[in-house]
């Protein structure tokens, strides 16, 4: 039976949510270890077009570039990536889906042309993406970008662990949004402190590291940013009861630092450890808040 078969991983924001929609840079880290497949099976009927849905557009998208959108075919996603999470769940179901569709077909598949049709897909999902996400979930690199600016990419060499705990609860992007669009000229001074905040982890994270001593004071800088961002997104009406119980746990085992990350109203909380034993004690922590399910990335 003829398949094809695409693949993605997920992403998470470092630095920078909310801060970014208003030209503040954004940093985004790939979770290379958390995927996502399509495959794609011949099917007895059509492909069914869903407009509203991101994978249907993704999958028709691809097609149309292809010239067969009448063809028949069925697809099957396999996805260790929850949705509304912040988590890149669209792009990388968008990525997963074309790559599958143009395997499927055997057809060459560029770089810049994925982009290209992921960006389009993404654009029904969010209306205005600001291409962070389906950029993050290409790429084997952490990520800075600025809105009409661009990206550009970091080597991450901390030799330190990124714990991500899902609460649990569905983040809400667009509420959040107007959360900050409401507080008008109020938003001003933490959003610029966000902006601030993100150059200064710019600068640590693409710096040096010359010796263990040297390590231990990035990562603890890199963590006290981190819990000076989630207070400024605090500011900004975004976090909830539960994601503040996440934070400060988070740091009572340990942690260098911890925030909110992605949209806010829920969603997941990220933690910075130094090394393993850290990292397990954070793990526990989080479990015992009522994480629904904890990742561990190294960087």
């Amino acid at each position: 039976m003829k398949r094809g078969i695409g693949k993605s991983h997920s992403k998470i924001i470092l630095i920078g949510e909310h801060s970014v929609v208003y030209g503040y840079p954004a940093i985004a880290i790939p979770l290379k270890k958390i995927e996502i497949e399509c495959a794609i099976e011949e099917a007895k009927s059509n492909f069914f077009y869903d407009e509203t849905d991101t994978l249907s557009v993704a999958i028709f998208t691809a097609l149309k570039y292809l010239k067969k959108e009448n063809v028949k075919i069925k697809y099957k996603i396999t996805s260790q990536i929850p949705q509304k999470r912040g988590m890149g769940s669209s792009a990388a179901v968008s990525i997963a889906a074309i790559r599958a569709i143009f395997n499927y077909f055997r057809e060459n598949l560029e770089d810049e042309l994925l982009e290209k049709l992921v960006n389009t897909a993404e654009i029904v999902a969010h209306k205005t993406p600001s291409g962070l996400d389906a950029k993050t979930c290409l790429s084997d690199k952490a990520i800075r970008f600025v809105k009409n600016k661009g990206f550009s990419y970091i080597d991450l060499n901390l030799d330190a662990y990124l714990v991500i705990a899902d609460t649990g609860i569905y983040g809400n992007t667009g509420e959040a949004i107007q959360n900050v669009k409401n507080l008008g000229s109020k938003a001003e001074l933490s959003l610029k402190k966000l902006g601030r905040l993100t150059d200064e982890m710019t600068r640590i994270l693409t710096g040096n590291i010359e010796n263990k001593e040297e390590k231990i004071k990035k990562i603890s800088k890199i963590g006290e940013i981190m819990t000076a961002a989630n207070t400024e997104l605090g500011k900004l009406n975004i976090t909830i009861e539960k994601t503040e119980l996440f934070v400060k746990t988070a740091i009572e085992n340990g942690a260098a630092g911890a925030k909110i990350s992605g949209g806010g109203l829920g969603g997941c909380v990220i933690a910075l450890a130094e090394n393993l034993e850290i990292m397990e004690k954070v793990k526990d922590g989080f479990t015992k808040c009522g994480a629904e399910n904890i990742w561990v990335e190294k960087i």
